[in-house]
């Protein structure tokens, strides 16, 4: 597994997936839907698949002395890589703008969602969109990548849109605060998005392994 995991870091990675990490950064921006930094860590990934699919990664790999099931996981290990990066960039963002930046005028009046606790729960909600609508989809054939990705796509908009929406509610308010608040309750939050991101993308793979496996290349 660990040359497995090797050969799709150095081989099948595509430079843009270092490249849109950088996404993570958005999390800076004040009048920007934030969580759109996940989507774009998202795109970023999505690159390497169609890189690969062009130079015949796929089959390459099935055609080496491994299990197929072995060449899936492989492939998911290597996405939630990228997505732990791109979380804990977001995550420093996130402890910056709640603790040095509590107080810039930019976000006290900024409308749309703050850097929170909740956010970064949303963001591994849209990480486990990516793992179940995108890889999910793009192991029923191991070829097709469109289709997935415009799954992954509309399941990030409903995602934004809650999540952008939530504070205007009566009682949510305190989700947009800079500084915080009700932390228990948000990392609460946090912490359930996790144990979904972990749970959906360990079906998701078991569920991608069956489905390669009967898949004649």
């Amino acid at each position: 597994m660990k040359n497995l995991l090797n050969k799709e870091l150095r081989l099948a990675t595509s430079p843009l997936a270092w490249v849109f990490l950088a996404a993570a950064m958005m999390a800076f921006l004040p009048g920007y839907p934030i969580l759109m930094g996940a989507f774009f860590i998202g795109l970023g990934i999505f690159q390497s698949f169609q890189a690969a699919r062009e130079s015949n990664d796929i089959l390459y790999t099935a055609l080496l002395p491994v299990p197929k099931r072995d060449a899936v996981l492989a492939k998911y290990l290597s996405v939630c890589f990228f997505q732990i990066l791109g979380f804990a960039m977001m995550t420093a963002v996130t402890v910056v703008r709640m603790t040095l930046l509590k107080d810039a005028a930019v976000y006290r009046t900024n409308a749309l969602m703050n850097a929170s606790p909740v956010f970064l729960a949303f963001a591994l909600l849209i990480f486990t969109a990516f793992n179940v609508c995108f890889l999910g989809g793009f192991f029923k054939t191991a070829h097709a990548i469109g289709v997935p990705f415009l799954t992954y796509g509309a399941a990030t908009l409903l995602l934004v849109g809650v999540g952008e929406s939530l504070h205007f509610f009566p009682g949510l308010r305190f989700l947009n605060a800079p500084g915080g608040e009700r932390l228990g309750l948000q990392f609460c939050v946090l912490a359930v998005a996790a144990c979904v991101y972990a749970l959906l993308t360990a079906l998701s793979c078991r569920a991608s392994m069956r489905r390669f496996e009967r898949i004649d290349l």
